[in-house]
């Protein structure tokens, strides 16, 4: 349909039906959104800011928040490094066992992060196949901190290589043939051509993967053996805090509700930066 001088309206619906679709969205976003995290930050403050501050002062607290930093620390560079491989070698390459790198690229997806911690636990465990030559050269892995890493980087390393590889088989190789057949290495083809071609893609991903590393919980709870100060990440600690002191829970909580606002946001200017770079690109 089109208006009086030829512009066409975006849309042939009512503007009432428009404004029930939009109103039922904000509700939507208000009910399962907003307000669970006004609710926690209100229990959080609910015995006075001294309250929330002095929950932090707990060394338990502190070991927490170390260990969900130092394991995030380590797997998120480790999914880095294996997402731009993968990408790289699925959207440049053709070789054997392409499909079978996407599908296992893809199992952290299907599989429950229950069950792979699980999987940890009898390979790794006291009594799995790999344990007792663990114990007999004084190897911890299962309920340590070795494990909860391990178990961290799967469930977190699709992120960054599903991210990468549409968009590095929609460029195609068309940039990294021509620097190579002008005298670029394989190398400089990578650091000058590839990477500044998939930079925004690369910085969401790694967006991404941090969040649910330092989010993480099923699979890490299995691992961690829920040592107090020792193998408890924030999750895990904020599940023990529940049951004692339920503000200082929310207070703990409040960490990653303020990872998740941080991550939503750096989520939105990497999209708009995307899109604005994309458009330049488009009107030279």
């Amino acid at each position: 349909m089109e208006r009086p001088g030829g512009h066409r309206r975006p849309t042939a619906e009512p503007p009432w039906v428009r404004r029930l679709l939009i109103g039922v969205a904000l509700v939507f976003l208000a009910i399962f959104l907003w307000v669970p995290l006004a609710a926690v930050f209100a229990q959080a403050f609910a015995k006075g800011a001294k309250a929330y501050f002095d929950s932090f002062n707990d060394p338990v607290t502190f070991a927490a928040v170390k260990l969900t930093l130092i394991a995030a620390g380590i797997a998120v560079p480790l999914n880095l490094v294996f997402g731009v491989a993968a990408a790289w070698a699925i959207s440049k390459f053709n070789f054997p066992g392409k499909s079978l790198l996407i599908t296992l690229i893809d199992l952290p997806f299907s599989v429950s992060p229950v069950i792979a911690g699980l999987i940890y636990v009898l390979l790794f465990g006291a009594q799995g196949l790999l344990g007792p030559w663990l114990i007999d050269h004084d190897i911890r892995i299962i309920f340590a901190v070795p494990g909860i890493v391990l178990a961290t980087t799967f469930v977190t390393f699709p992120f960054v290589a599903r991210e990468l590889i549409p968009l590095m088989q929609a460029q195609g190789r068309s940039e990294e043939e021509a620097a190579l057949s002008l005298g670029a290495s394989g190398w400089q083809t990578f650091w000058r051509v590839t990477v500044p071609n998939i930079k925004w893609g690369l910085l969401y991903g790694i967006i991404l993967c941090n969040a649910r590393a330092m989010g993480e919980f099923g699979a890490v709870s299995v691992v961690s053996g829920h040592i107090r100060g020792e193998t408890n990440t924030i999750p895990l600690h904020i599940e023990i805090l529940y049951s004692e002191n339920v503000v200082a829970a929310f207070a703990v909580a409040t960490l990653l509700t303020l990872l998740a606002l941080v991550t939503l946001c750096l989520k939105t200017w990497v999209e708009w930066r995307a899109a604005a770079e994309s458009q330049t690109a488009e009107a030279e």
